[in-house]
């Protein structure tokens, strides 16, 4: 076998092609574009080349053909956060089902993060945000993959654990039928905000795209000043955001609540574009960008995402959540609004229970799972999993006073 460093055009277009063959008998895989995986490794687009270096390999075996890839990284500014020694993190892991070859690949990434000053190493993560290809695969390939998600063969779990990989946490996306009814809890809890005077909820106005993006900015900042690990976001941060999401938006998925004109819960959906992309062959240009308005118009996805659900906190546990929720349902778990047939939720670290339990609460169940696994490679230190979030007091007592 024949270890390659990716270094020129011809093997970064060899690396965004090789694995797509891997999944010709897993109709619910969709290619990325290929334009998102070329970014995570250009210097130009990715900022976390600034504080940190990737490397990629290709994997040839003795006939010169490809039956593998993989990258490794680090960040100065996170591989020591969270951890009790410097930690990089290893990705885009493709490979034939062959433990050798596998583990060609792993070696490659421990070898290169060890010169690097790393002891340990996390995988399949991105070079990037939590949000984006982070995890591997373990249950739910009966269902397609969301954007910028990992989508995995069923055999990788055996490469990596018995390459010695220990779990550092567990994904969890929590999903619904979206036309389901509403628990008779949720209806029960949401009474009272609704026939309370100064309440009132309403779809977003794209036309008034800045008044919102304030809102949000209040309602974000304000709702998760009490979770641990949740860090605040600026107007700008949340401008960019909104302005990102404007393109695929359906107002009728995207709900603020107000209490006399003061912003106090938003709860955030958008369709779900890789059942659009998966159309597209991993290619984008202006053809593509023709045929994804075209089928966006024609309603082919049928999944909404769940982005963002929050409440202030001097209006957690009276019920807003749940009334969000009921107003929210009269757009979302209506079959003559839209039809949209499913929802699922960004994945949910099973170390913040107070997301899980909020997931739950919207009638949610897991749908799908996956593992970001660790690699000491002291072989005589254990994986410590990874610090269990939780409310700060103050929140802990408005959630205690909600039960």
């Amino acid at each position: 076998m024949q270890l390659i460093e990716v270094n020129n055009s011809a093997l970064e277009k060899a690396f965004i092609d090789f694995p797509h063959p891997l999944y010709k008998d897993y109709p619910n895989y969709i290619r990325p574009l290929d334009k998102d995986i070329a970014a995570v490794f250009d210097p130009k687009k990715n900022k976390f080349y600034q504080h940190g270096e990737a490397i990629r390999w290709m994997l040839k075996d003795e006939k010169g053909k490809y039956i593998g890839r993989v990258a490794a990284f680090y960040s100065s500014t996170t591989m020591n956060k969270d951890n009790d020694q410097p930690t990089g993190g290893m990705g885009f892991f493709e490979c034939i089902n062959d433990q050798e070859a596998a583990f060609k690949l792993f070696d490659a990434c421990k070898d290169w993060l060890t010169d690097k000053g790393l002891e340990a190493m996390d995988g399949p993560i991105n070079f990037g945000e939590r949000d984006k290809w982070w995890g591997l695969l373990i249950e739910g390939h009966d269902r397609t993959a969301n954007y910028e998600n990992n989508y995995h063969p069923e055999y990788y779990q055996a490469l990596f654990e018995n390459y010695g990989f220990k779990i550092y946490f567990k994904q969890y996306t929590f999903g619904r039928y979206t036309f389901d009814p509403l628990s008779d809890l949720i209806h029960r809890r949401a009474e009272k905000i609704l026939n309370t005077e100064g309440y009132r909820f309403e779809t977003i106005d794209k036309k008034n795209l800045d008044k919102y993006t304030r809102d949000f900015t209040t309602v974000y900042n304000d709702a998760w000043q009490n979770f641990e690990g949740v860090a605040s976001i600026s107007y700008e941060q949340a401008k960019s955001l909104m302005e990102q999401m404007k393109p695929i938006m359906d107002e009728r998925l995207i709900y603020f609540g107000y209490y006399y004109d003061e912003p106090v819960a938003i709860y955030i959906n958008l369709p779900e574009v890789n059942q659009i992309f998966r159309h597209m062959n991993g290619k984008w240009n202006i053809w593509q960008m023709i045929k994804f308005k075209y089928l966006q118009m024609r309603g082919v996805s049928k999944r909404v995402m769940g982005m963002v659900f929050g409440v202030a906190t001097a209006h957690q546990g009276k019920g807003v959540e749940s009334a969000l929720i009921i107003e929210a349902g009269k757009n979302v778990i209506n079959p003559d609004v839209h039809n949209y047939s499913e929802l699922e939720m960004n994945w949910i670290g099973d170390f913040n229970p107070a997301m899980m339990h909020l997931a739950k609460n919207l009638g949610t169940k897991i749908v799908k799972t996956h593992h970001t696994y660790r690699l000491m490679f002291d072989p005589n230190k254990e994986v410590t999993r990874h610090p269990r979030l939780g409310f700060k007091k103050k929140a802990a007592a408005v959630t205690e006073n909600a039960k």
